[in-house]
């Protein structure tokens, strides 16, 4: 079973502690231009780890991503004509 996940936007004074957020999750992508890092955790884990995140000295801020709120399902959308006839066409 696939246990839920959310990602966590860190932002960083300076990046030399961007590798101790790995103890608190998987860590996806740090940013060097703009100092951030992105990384998941367990849902049920989010809130908490928000809370420790915004005591340590080296963080400037921590959001959480929107990811899991936005609807993906769109319903009035239509598939393109041309593309359907391409791929019946076996191209």
């Amino acid at each position: 079973m696939l246990s839920q996940r959310q990602g966590i936007i860190v932002w960083l004074h300076s990046l030399k502690q961007a590798k101790l957020l790995r103890r608190y999750g998987n860590v996806i992508y740090i940013s060097k231009k703009l100092k951030y890092v992105l990384f998941y955790c367990n849902l049920e884990e989010a809130e908490s780890l928000l809370e420790k995140l915004n005591k340590q000295s080296y963080i400037k801020k921590v959001e959480l991503s929107p990811k899991p709120t936005i609807k993906t399902h769109y319903e009035n959308s239509r598939p393109d004509k041309a593309k359907e006839y391409d791929y019946k066409m076996g191209l």
